[in-house]
């Protein structure tokens, strides 16, 4: 059953995910490319946990919370793609109202865990370029292990927001979700209540964690860049950069999508580009990230 008859209201107990497109011939192509993106990244990012976990040479805090980034980017894109690879052969895909909380609040956690990872990697290269003699101390095993945990805290707290604000949302009509998963803004279009609060809540608590990790990263790589311009040697410049390209790249590609997504006005952008940048950085960048480590760094490239 889609919807239970409660009084004078219908509730919904379940939802229909429209996903990407209706033509059949799109639907088996993009299905054989995302199930091809998907092995990929389940092969890369568990190579790169298993890797970073058995090789001593690798055992260093940038390390540990790569293979961190690793597990996010692995739970990230497994809580989207198996449904949408199941969207592609069924007629009508539907998710009940437990699996479409559960699927948003993994959606956020993982996605939250990796803006503070990223966050807490820019710290890593900030420590070992500009107090490269004070690194081993100000970057021990208490440290990371600190940063970990809040890592993983802030994502959790921020998913709870999300589920709870779900929870306060009363669907009572319409139960078509124009998206390829549970995301939150479509889903508050089809509640008939009051979603004035329960919007708010999540976008404050999503918008901070965005605000306070770039700025983090920003302030990281300026301190970085006017470190690596004080040095007199054009090798050590290189090899202090250089050990930054990488996550660099990530940065961008995983910050320059959801900036699209949660910063810029609804009016500049239609659902499905919507729909398109939330498949790269969801499917696209998780598969990417282990491949842009493991190509730009040798000690990666060696083993």
């Amino acid at each position: 059953m889609d919807s239970l008859v409660d009084g004078n209201h219908t509730a919904v107990t379940g939802f229909i995910l429209l996903g990407l497109t209706e033509d059949p011939v799109l639907r088996v192509i993009l299905f054989m490319t995302i199930l091809c993106i998907y092995l990929v990244t389940v092969s890369g990012n568990l190579s790169t946990i298993i890797l970073i976990r058995f090789s001593s040479q690798l055992h260093h805090p940038m390390y540990f919370f790569l293979s961190h980034l690793a597990l996010a980017d692995l739970g990230y894109s497994s809580s989207v793609t198996p449904n949408m690879l199941i969207n592609f052969l069924v007629e009508r895909n539907m998710i009940s109202y437990l699996g479409c909380a559960i699927q948003l609040g993994s959606v956020v956690f993982f996605g939250s865990s990796e803006c503070f990872l990223l966050a807490a990697m820019a710290y890593d290269r900030f420590m070992a370029i500009c107090n490269p003699l004070l690194y081993s101390t100000k970057m021990c095993t208490q440290v990371y292990v600190r940063l970990l945990t809040v890592t993983y805290l802030g994502g959790f707290l921020n998913a709870c927001s999300f589920t709870i604000s779900f929870s306060f949302l009363l669907f009572c009509g319409p139960n078509q979700v124009n998206h390829f998963f549970c995301d939150f803004a479509p889903l508050v279009k089809l509640s008939c209540s009051d979603s004035r609060i329960p919007a708010v809540v999540p976008s404050f608590t999503a918008g901070s964690i965005i605000v306070v990790t770039m700025c983090v990263i920003v302030i990281s790589y300026i301190c970085i860049l006017i470190t690596i311009l004080k040095m007199s040697s054009t090798e050590g410049r290189h090899k202090a950069f250089s050990t930054c390209t990488s996550h660099l790249t990530v940065v961008t590609l995983f910050f320059g999508t959801i900036t699209f997504i949660y910063v810029m006005p609804k009016s500049c952008y239609s659902t499905d580009q919507n729909k398109v940048v939330s498949l790269f950085y969801m499917v696209v960048v998780p598969m990417l990230n282990p491949l842009i480590y493991s190509l730009r760094n040798n000690e990666m490239k060696g083993l």
